[in-house]
């Protein structure tokens, strides 16, 4: 007599969110290691130095391209709604501000992670399959600290450079647009500039730069360090290591703004408004 076949397994709701609770485990255990190494200097110097110049100097074209293209995009879509109100001297603030504060440091992150995450990932992964990683073991190396280190090291040091930049740039392109295109008075533009951009919102920029830098390269690093065999896995590391990292960006950017904004009130509180 036949016995009755087994039902397939039920699958949980709760599988998704478990799988992710285990994937941001994973990924803060090798924060952490990697955290460590960049503590021991687990690396030589020559490698960070030529990480620095990969990350940062051949970086520089496409992200001073982006800053100006960006702040001369803005220029031009915002100039409409502005002078029909009359504001058109405020056009300065209003990009500046957004350059300064989101712009600059979230596209530089976002062109960072196209360009260096990925090749980070793809390198680390194309060691993985070759078992080179396996190989530094053998030798008593802690591959994380090795080579996972000075990478994040790297992106730490450089990213806040290239925002500066990017901001440069964007200053300059929406510069150019507002005063030699559309004839702006530039006194009362640079005025408002001065007026309402500050230095808290340079460090805010920053700031965000520093730890977008840290989590992109964190991302890619353990893209490659979890790679799936052969070459569609290597392919897999670096695309997963790019839209990992941009969803990431962007939600750590709202969570930034949301804690600069709240401690700024708290230390600057506005004036209360009163009513007529």
């Amino acid at each position: 007599m036949s016995s009755a076949p087994t039902p397939p397994p039920t699958r949980s709701w709760f599988a998704p969110l478990t799988n992710a609770a285990v994937a941001l485990g994973d990924w803060c255990l090798f924060a952490i290691r990697t955290g460590s190494g960049v503590v021991e200097r687990a690396f030589r110097a020559r490698e960070l130095l030529r990480l620095c110049v990969e990350v940062g100097s051949n970086s520089v074209g496409v992200i001073a391209i982006t800053g100006m293209f960006i702040g001369m995009v803005l220029a031009v879509q915002a100039y409409g709604q502005f002078y029909t109100i009359g504001l058109e001297t405020s056009l300065g603030a209003v990009i500046h501000m957004s350059v300064v504060r989101e712009l600059g440091p979230v596209l530089a992150a976002v062109m960072l992670s196209g360009r260096i995450g990925s090749a980070m990932a793809a390198e680390l992964a194309t060691m993985r399959v070759s078992e080179q990683l396996d190989a530094l073991a053998c030798l008593g190396v802690d591959p994380v600290k090795y080579l996972a280190a000075p990478r994040v090291l790297a992106c730490l040091l450089m990213l806040p450079l290239l925002t500066v930049l990017a901001d440069v740039m964007g200053l300059v392109g929406s510069s150019l647009i507002c005063l030699h295109v559309y004839d702006i008075d530039s006194f009362h533009y640079w005025r408002h500039t001065r007026e309402f951009v500050k230095l808290w919102d340079v460090n805010v920029g920053l700031g965000k730069s520093l730890v977008f830098g840290g989590v992109l390269s964190l991302i890619a690093c353990h893209r490659g360090f979890n790679s799936r065999a052969g070459a569609e896995g290597v392919g897999r590391a670096a695309t997963e290591a790019f839209v990992i990292s941009f969803v990431a960006i962007l939600m750590i950017d709202f969570v930034l703004a949301m804690l600069a904004n709240t401690v700024y009130s708290l230390l600057w509180p506005p004036p209360t408004a009163k009513v007529a």
